[in-house]
């Protein structure tokens, strides 16, 4: 098995191969704007890396979100182009479990990310391979009460820290495709389905028709 996992759903564009049982190589960019740019280029260097071509890749996996449309769609578009390309399947898991998994927390806990707007994308846990309620998108003060003292973990919770108290800071801030791949090969292994790779964009895009639209049509 050799995994491919790609995800652009936060600032940080990031992608890792995995054999399966370990993280062969994995590139981490943090550029908000850049998505399209720089996620390429880093499966080039992650293969490269790794002395692996891209046809010996069994699968990929895609991190699905929450995140902004834009920089979501880009990652998604491009996992869905080398599932085709490779005749390979290609499967979704939720960006915040590989933040999750990368926290290695054994408590309870949550992940929180930029949702920008002055919200976040977050989500609780029991620990870190298991998620208890569905991704949402909040304002900080609306969830205070459900956060405040519980150990947090995320971008979004180091940004609105007054409200995630029990942030902590010694976990990642940003997603890695690494930590996303380590988790989907042990679902994997131990037979679990993983989803498919729908965006989870929990918002409508930022771009609208405006509401007094007249479309033009010739006589």
């Amino acid at each position: 098995m050799l995994l491919l996992a790609l995800d652009t759903a936060t600032p940080a564009v990031t992608v890792a191969l995995h054999d399966g049982e370990r993280v062969l190589a994995e590139s981490r960019q943090v550029d908000a704007r850049r998505h399209g740019e720089l996620l390429l280029p880093a499966v080039d260097r992650v293969l490269a890396e790794a002395g692996r071509k891209l046809d010996e890749v069994s699968a990929i996996i895609a991190g699905v979100g929450p995140g902004p449309y834009t920089g979501l769609r880009v990652g998604l578009v491009t996992a869905a182009t080398f599932g085709a390309a490779l005749d390979v399947p290609v499967h979704g898991l939720c960006s915040l479990d590989g933040l999750a998994h990368a926290s290695g927390l054994t408590e309870p806990f949550v992940v929180a990310t930029d949702a920008r707007r002055k919200e976040v994308y977050w989500a609780r846990y029991k620990d870190a391979r298991t998620r208890l309620t569905e991704p949402a998108v909040d304002r900080p003060a609306d969830i205070a009460d459900q956060v405040a003292g519980v150990p947090a973990v995320g971008a979004g919770a180091l940004l609105y820290d007054s409200v995630f108290t029990g942030v902590r800071r010694d976990a990642p801030e940003h997603q890695s495709a690494g930590a996303l791949a380590e988790l989907a090969a042990a679902k994997l292994a131990a037979g679990e389905q993983l989803p498919p790779p729908q965006p989870l964009y929990l918002r409508r895009p930022d771009a609208q028709v405006p509401a007094n639209y007249k479309v033009v049509t010739p006589k």
